[in-house]
């Protein structure tokens, strides 16, 4: 079981730095270039798209290909280690966590082929913008609109966790917050627990991942 803790061990902080990494690029690069400005016009949106095509290219593999690969390591290490203890639980966990590892590479893959493509139409600025609404709509949908997925997945891991002695007590809890903060994004008014969300799990992915490297 050492190789298993290993793995997960190091996807779980992979998957923690990809969310630093996303947070930090959004607030020192793409925010202030004008990213997620209420209303651009189609020709400051082809503007802001062309002069930031790299970073955002990069921006998408890691926020959402690399995460994914390394939550894909997690989900599958942490079944292995929790399947002797609770066998229903370890196996919903891995359902909803490959799940929600191939939304997430599944939003990335369409947002890097969505951005070229957008840019592809330069000659017109109008249906270039109504294309990359519809990819961001896509991206959303898939990535980060609902978070549901995830939200099951970390909840059936702490269920699963909570008898077994393999990940602590309050970091279960602390996944049940986070899973429970992920539900209510079902609902558009409580839209914002999303951000309680993904800054919750950049905590817990850490955690988790300290805590099994420490008993790899």
């Amino acid at each position: 079981m050492a190789g298993y803790r290993t793995t997960g061990a190091i996807g779980g902080l992979v998957c923690a730095a990809t969310y630093l990494f996303g947070i930090v690029i959004m607030v020192t690069v793409l925010e202030p270039a004008g990213f997620g400005s209420s209303a651009p016009t189609p020709q400051d949106l082809l503007a802001f798209l062309s002069a930031q095509q790299a970073t955002l290219s990069v921006w998408y593999l890691v926020i959402y290909v690399v995460n994914a690969v390394a939550l894909a390591a997690l989900v599958i290490a942490l079944r292995a280690l929790l399947r002797p203890h609770a066998p229903v639980l370890s196996d919903l966990s891995l359902g909803f966590g490959l799940i929600w590892a191939t939304l997430v590479m599944g939003a990335g893959m369409i947002a890097n082929v969505g951005l070229a493509e957008t840019l592809s139409h330069t000659g017109s600025p109008e249906q270039a913008a109504q294309l990359w609404h519809m990819v961001t709509t896509i991206e959303n949908g898939l990535g980060g609109g609902n978070e549901i997925a995830g939200s099951v997945w970390v909840i059936a891991v702490g269920l699963a966790a909570w008898s077994s002695g393999i990940l602590p007590r309050l970091l279960n809890a602390f996944g049940f917050v986070i899973g429970g903060c992920g539900l209510l994004t079902i609902l558009p008014p409580l839209e914002a627990f999303g951000m309680v969300f993904g800054l919750g799990f950049i905590l817990w992915f850490a955690w988790v991942g300290v805590v099994l490297l420490r008993r790899s």
